[in-house]
């Protein structure tokens, strides 16, 4: 992996050992799946999701990239876990979801082929995740179009968040 790229090998890691469990409900990713449909409602409440270019940054196995598709979105999912990818792609196939693409590149990457390109941007529970979240920030406002509309949502990285959102759910 080239040293340039904003991404800490070991979380890479991590998503990769567990992309077969993304589409499980009752596994490591349920609050994703559970909190899913409020989060899309938000998202569609309050920039449209029918006929918009998304882009989702960090969309591992595709919960929300899918659900956007699904509500009539034309959405581009990108992230660095490849396998994660490979089952958002192998969902996609397997549920029939259309307007969905995948792709194996960081915001910054993308940022330099298509800035000011999507309606709206999605970045969830991916920036605790990268060594330099403000490069990831840059990227996804470059991203979206004049106008459009950035969402972000992430963990606070405090002794408390990680007790009640790490550890605490998976003793559950």
């Amino acid at each position: 992996m080239n040293a340039t790229v904003n991404a800490d090998p070991a979380e890479l890691a991590k998503f990769s050992d567990l992309a077969h469990r993304w589409w499980d409900k009752e596994g490591e990713f349920r609050p994703l799946h559970d909190i899913n449909p409020a989060r899309l409602d938000w998202i569609n409440g309050l920039s449209p999701l029918a006929g918009a270019s998304v882009l989702d940054v960090g969309c591992g196995g595709g919960i929300l990239a899918d659900a956007m598709a699904r509500s009539g979105a034309v959405v581009t999912g990108i992230d660095l876990a490849a396998k994660a990818l490979r089952v958002a792609q192998l969902h996609a196939l397997e549920a029939q979801t259309t307007g969905v693409q995948y792709r194996e590149i960081s915001a910054e990457g993308l940022a330099a082929e298509k800035a000011g390109n999507f309606d709206v941007v999605t970045c969830m529970e991916m920036l605790e995740h990268v060594p330099d979240p403000a490069s990831v920030v840059r990227a996804c406002a470059s991203l979206v179009k004049p106008g459009g509309w950035v969402y972000f949502s992430t963990l606070n990285r405090s002794p408390k968040s990680f007790l009640f959102a790490i550890v605490g759910p998976r003793h559950t």
